[in-house]
């Protein structure tokens, strides 16, 4: 299974905000360039991230982004199903497939995907970040230069 950019994006953005002390902001513009990715991808991720109810988006001069619940509640595997949006494992019309009718493979490849996700639904974003004091100083050499904000 390989989770699409947009989940990876959306997991190491939940990952990133659970480092922060209670009650923190951050904003789009510093994770993606913790990141090193596209703030305007970044940005769709977060977005739907919030739809979702896992990130609380503040609007505003002194606005950011946030988790909206505890790491302990958001469960990693409805996260990954939130975000993908193909769990069937294959896309059997592009390029359409003659084998259609008469193929097994899509369905053993639901069954296998189906165990990935169930796999994941015993991880919650605690689980992740359980190495708390790792990742705070990964991402402290990661910060753009001191006293430089990113907007």
């Amino acid at each position: 299974m390989k989770l699409t950019t947009y989940t990876d994006f959306g997991l190491r953005t939940l990952m990133y905000l659970a480092t922060l002390p209670e009650g923190e902001l951050s904003s789009v513009a510093h994770v993606s360039k913790l990141y090193d990715v596209s703030r305007n991808h970044l940005v769709k991720v977060v977005n739907q991230l919030a739809r979702e109810g896992y990130v609380r988006a503040i609007r505003g001069k002194n606005g950011g982004i946030r988790l909206a619940q505890a790491p302990q509640d958001i469960n990693v595997g409805q996260v990954i199903r939130a975000l993908e949006n193909n769990l069937e494992g294959i896309d059997c019309g592009s390029p359409a497939c003659y084998l259609v009718k008469i193929c097994r493979l899509k369905d053993a490849l639901k069954e296998a995907m189906e165990a990935f996700i169930g796999v994941m639904e015993g991880y919650t974003l605690a689980d992740l970040v359980s190495n708390r004091e790792e990742l705070m100083t990964v991402f402290a050499a990661l910060e753009p230069v001191a006293g430089i904000e990113v907007q």
